[in-house]
């Protein structure tokens, strides 16, 4: 527990840092968590082995350092979409010429883990790079996190109904209800102790709190899914790299899925 907590710590504190720096030096870190998780969930999916360089690696690993490129140099987001395209094609050429070496169900997991793990984590840089994104991209983290505590105190102290018993006993439907109302409540203080006072405009108290509650939803269904495709494969965690918590997946696992949703709300929703 005490590795966990100081592991946990650190996190904070580099995402903290990350954030905060934003740029050139965010879109560096995400590209890097991006290869570790792609190479986790091909590692769990039995795409590749321990330490196994093969085609569907090299070249997902490509595809993912030109869409993280692009990301950064390139202002008009189509590039993004068509190098997602681009990737699968690749995928495909490899799935042709070297046949019958993979399978279509590798195939399809490669370009599952593309999308999954790094196209879904650069949703926060997006969201960074949006008008007044170095305060919405913070509710990536409120929604995730402050659900995850919420959901564990209210589960603890009222759960008896189990949300999802094969994939996790311990979470309730109480606990989830906590956790997304906690979430709701960090996101409307957050809103209007931060953000209103700086953009002027007290619409976002609401509109954080939508996003935050919504973020919530999202992110508990981010944590069941990543533990599902552990249980179809038999591993305890993705990885070892962050000691107490296992892999990159394992501690963003809620991060990857709540990215894409505050993005779309954030454009949807906040207006200066």
């Amino acid at each position: 527990m005490l590795t966990r907590v100081i592991s946990g710590a650190i996190l904070v504190v580099a995402a903290l840092i990350t954030i905060l720096t934003g740029g050139y030096f965010l879109v560096a870190v995400l590209m890097i968590l991006s290869f570790i998780g792609y190479y986790e969930l091909l590692k769990a999916c039995k795409v590749c082995k321990e330490k196994e360089q093969n085609a569907l690696v090299v070249a997902g690993v490509i595809g993912i350092g030109v869409y993280y490129l692009l990301m950064m140099f390139v202002q008009d987001r189509i590039w993004l979409f068509l190098t997602i395209l681009m990737i699968l094609v690749v995928f495909m050429f490899i799935y042709v010429f070297t046949f019958p070496k993979y399978h279509a169900e590798q195939i399809m997991t490669a370009f599952f883990s593309v999308v999954y793990a790094p196209v879904m984590l650069s949703c926060i840089y997006l969201v960074r790079s949006l008008p007044y994104g170095e305060y919405s991209v913070w509710m990536i983290f409120i929604s995730s996190w402050v659900c995850d505590t919420c959901a564990y105190f209210v589960g603890v102290l009222f759960g008896k109904h189990k949300m999802s018993p094969h994939l996790s006993p311990k979470k309730s439907i109480e606990g989830a209800i906590g956790g997304v109302a906690g979430s709701a409540i960090a996101g409307a203080l957050y809103g209007a102790l931060i953000v209103a006072p700086v953009m002027g405009n007290p619409n976002v108290i609401w509109a954080f709190a939508v996003i935050s509650a919504v973020g919530a939803v999202i992110s508990q269904i981010g944590d069941l899914a990543a533990s599902a495709i552990k249980r179809n494969h038999d591993i305890k965690d993705y990885g070892k790299l962050i000691p107490g918590h296992g892999g990159i997946m394992d501690r963003f696992d809620s991060v990857i899925f709540t990215a894409p949703m505050i993005y779309l709300l954030v454009l949807l929703l906040v207006r200066a």
